[in-house]
């Protein structure tokens, strides 16, 4: 019997044991779910931050493109009333271009003008998005 006793009351010691056990391990998990939700909470914060610096950007970015909707008008005016002055050249910073333009309808006696009408024009009848692409990206600096 005695050995029974002791079968039980190991039994109790081990039951005992899991218990206190079974409580450090929900301790445990507890924390680590905390820490898990802390890092959670810190990361969706810096995705935010991140988004809000990207939407930021993008907003900067299409001022940009649409700010040079003026450039466009004004390069393509210019190019229609003074285009064989080479004047829409260097509105949009092509100043050999512009050069190049000037003394030729010097040269052509204002034949040369022709070009400028033409590419006033085409700037005018392009889209902004377009516009910048080609001639303020692209730097593509004739037609």
């Amino acid at each position: 019997m005695s050995d029974e006793k002791n079968l039980g009351d190991d039994l109790n010691d081990m039951l005992g044991d899991a218990k206190e056990g079974a409580k450090k391990a929900v301790g445990k998990a507890s924390e680590i779910a905390g820490e898990a939700k802390e890092k959670a909470t810190e990361f969706a914060e810096e995705a935010k931050e991140t988004a809000s610096e990207f939407a930021d950007g993008a907003k900067e970015t299409f001022n940009n493109v649409t700010s040079n909707e003026n450039k466009k008008v004004l390069a393509g005016v210019l190019g229609i009333l003074f285009g064989g002055l080479g004047v829409h050249k260097f509105i949009l910073g092509y100043n050999k271009e512009g050069v190049i333009l000037l003394i030729a309808t010097l040269v052509t006696c204002g034949a040369a003008s022709i070009v400028g009408l033409i590419e006033g024009i085409i700037y005018l009848t392009k889209s902004d998005e377009e516009f910048y692409n080609t001639y303020q990206v692209g730097k593509k600096p004739w037609f």
